[in-house]
């Protein structure tokens, strides 16, 4: 299939879309499977590139993968676990993340471990040195090598005590899937709590894992001997349900989105409802609609839960072109995250950048030189262009502004996209876009 998508914009966005399970947390209750001496089942699976790459990698390590697309069902037998071929790893994992989260379950398992180098998004310095520097705490010795780096556990891991310098969510998720069966207690401060972690520990407490989560944001585990499998549906997608808001909002469209829940999404609603969005939550999903009239600018900072999420902030800031004003922005999360504003100012946009903190609070990136707050000067009618995905969470942001648009815009590299949002094309079909693959 071609990576490049027509899109002739300026029509509202109307109709009903569904979104399954959170992309940032599918993948990683595929991977908790293998810690379990029994079979898992996992629901509400979604239909994108992550969830094949990491299908691909368990399988690679003798995972048995049962799947059942359309019905959103996952069957994980990891009965046979067994180490992988460096090349095979290196091959299949591509530029995914998703590797290095495999380490802490097989060195449990297998007692080694081997990640590739590690690829993702460019949105920001994501180190992995916090996941290698809590791997080693636990007992684990870490070997870089040319292809990459190779993990090993010389003897059954031990509990430790850790405190992250920030919040991080995927340093949480490596501590969690270690944790769960190294010998003794293990404590985690100023751990992530986002939706997606505390769903990923109703998984490894079903499987048999003591894990407590107090509100000053400590973690506690109490090691144990063995794990069984899991049944779990998973939580809704939070970001692709605010991806969907935002595009009803920039193109003056009326959105129901099935499977978004609100408890996740309060942040998210009240911003919503702050620039002039309308929503209705219903037992089956939200619906999202612009009112007529003007937008409302606002001023906006990003943070970690229970704060305004980064992947919100994307897609929401093409809306704010819209609104009559200046908003401000400032991400604290991502310092690189408003690299995807060049191709909005391309399009129409008044987007100016700057490297103060022009938020409510200095944050981590005030004195780092980096470009992390904006001013949105607005309403800019928009205009289609010739546009290349940067990102998955800034190329959907790109396609939102592309609908909004007047004109066809040609968007390159939209493969990106597919690896976070399921079936967008027919979804977008549904809605009444005027959208076309090349």
């Amino acid at each position: 299939m071609n990576d490049v998508l027509y899109v002739n914009g300026g029509t509202p966005l109307e109709g009903t879309i569904t979104v399954r399970g959170a992309k940032n947390f599918v993948s990683k209750a595929m991977v908790a499977s293998l810690l379990g001496e029994s079979p898992s089942v996992l629901r509400n699976v979604p239909q994108i590139r992550d969830v094949g790459v990491v299908t691909g990698l368990l399988e690679l390590h003798g995972v048995a993968v049962k799947s059942d697309p359309e019905a959103g069902i996952l069957d994980l037998d990891p009965s046979n676990v067994e180490s992988a071929h460096v090349a095979d790893i290196d091959a299949h994992a591509g530029s995914s993340r998703i590797p290095i989260l495999f380490c802490g379950p097989l060195l449990h398992r297998l007692g080694e471990a081997f990640i590739p180098d590690l690829g993702g998004c460019r949105i920001g310095d994501r180190p992995i040195n916090y996941h290698l520097d809590i791997l080693r705490q636990f007992g684990a010795v870490v070997d870089k090598r040319e292809n990459g780096i190779h993990i090993r556990a010389p003897r059954r891991l031990q509990g430790t005590k850790i405190e992250l310098p920030y919040p991080s969510v995927g340093a949480t998720e490596q501590l969690l899937l270690t944790a769960v069966r190294a010998e003794g207690i293990t404590e985690l401060s100023n751990a992530a709590i986002e939706p997606e972690i505390m769903d990923l520990i109703a998984v490894l407490q079903k499987m048999g894992a003591i894990i407590s989560v107090d509100t000053d944001r400590v973690i506690r585990i109490e090691g144990v001997d063995r794990l069984e499998g899991y049944t779990h549906t998973a939580l809704g997608d939070r970001i692709e349900a605010a991806s969907w808001a935002s595009a009803a909002l920039a193109t003056g469209g009326d959105i129901m989105v099935k499977g978004a829940t609100q408890p996740e999404m309060m942040t998210f609603l009240n911003t919503f409802r702050k620039v002039g969005g309308r929503f209705d939550v219903q037992d089956d999903g939200i619906r999202f609609w612009h009112p007529g009239g003007d937008l409302t600018p606002i001023v906006l900072e990003t943070d970690v839960h229970p704060g305004f999420m980064t992947d919100w902030q994307q897609p929401l800031v093409v809306a704010l072109t819209q609104a009559k004003g200046l908003s401000i922005v400032h991400e604290t999360v991502y310092e690189n995250r408003f690299g995807f504003t060049d191709a909005l100012r391309g399009m129409g946009a008044t987007i100016q950048v700057y490297k103060e903190c022009l938020g409510g609070r200095d944050c981590r990136f005030g004195q780092r030189n980096f470009h992390h707050s904006a001013v949105v000067s607005g309403p800019t009618p928009l205009e289609a262009a010739d546009i290349e995905v940067p990102d998955l969470r800034g190329g959907f942001s790109h396609l939102i502004a592309a609908l909004a648009a007047k004109g066809t815009s040609t968007v390159r590299g939209i493969s990106l996209i597919d690896r976070g949002y399921e079936n967008f094309q027919d979804k977008l079909t549904a809605l009444g876009a005027d959208v076309s693959r090349g």
